[in-house]
């Protein structure tokens, strides 16, 4: 529910009651908007909206993990790909997310694409020209930021409390913990049914630890991650 004190609107909290009553299930709290909106509250409505769009498709995404004997599905998941985290910040709104469907895709300018689900809440931050980070994840050694990164934040929560980042050149947050790092601006974009597929040219990069190798992730079926 949404309510933004406007004329003689009624007040949400009898409505909200009543749904209550009903049994239904709340997708989000409750936002009250009594002043002229800021940044945040815009994040806030975003991953509210994400989450609310997840919640309703739960039920189909639930049918799909339980179809475990479909051949192609099982041949899909045998299409291995890394792990990284994506780290993006535009104005004062940040975000992040766990990525697994990564590959480079030119040499120069040295550039790759990224998959991003279109119910993710960075989405809203990888536009044409957008800027954000690419962390590579270490073997043996990402268990504590991909725990960290799965979990189901509330909406306007802040991600990257309690981790450890400093700030990239192009301002997206950095994970100290990530085994490397790439700055990316986003230079292209193409719509791939529920994933945007997303080109992004690389302007910059470093290695912490040059003998590690990138945590490599295995799924059992291809039609969910």
């Amino acid at each position: 529910m949404f309510e933004s004190y406007g004329g003689d609107d009624e007040p949400i909290d009898p409505l909200l009651n009543k749904f209550r009553d009903l049994g239904l299930k709340q997708a989000f709290p409750p936002i009250r908007i009594k002043d002229t909106p800021t940044s945040a509250i815009y994040q806030l409505c975003e991953e509210s909206g994400t989450d609310l769009g997840q919640t309703l498709a739960l039920d189909r995404k639930v049918k799909a993990r339980k179809s475990l004997d479909n051949e192609l599905d099982k041949a899909m998941g045998r299409l291995s790909g890394g792990l990284y985290i994506l780290t993006a910040k535009k104005d004062n709104l940040t975000s992040a997310m766990l990525a697994s469907w990564v590959a480079q895709a030119s040499f120069e300018p040295p550039g790759f694409t990224v998959a991003v689900a279109k119910d993710r809440a960075i989405e809203s931050l990888m536009q044409f020209g957008d800027r954000f980070v690419l962390n590579i994840l270490e073997e043996g050694k990402y268990q504590k930021l991909m725990k960290h990164f799965l979990k189901r934040f509330p909406p306007g929560a802040d991600r990257f409390a309690g981790v450890q980042t400093q700030t990239a050149a192009n301002g997206s947050p950095i994970l100290t913990e990530a085994l490397a790092y790439l700055e990316c601006t986003v230079a292209s974009r193409m719509e791939c049914s529920d994933h945007w597929v997303i080109y992004s040219q690389v302007t910059n990069g470093r290695v912490a630890n040059p003998d590690a190798f990138t945590a490599v992730h295995h799924r059992k079926v291809g039609n969910y991650y």
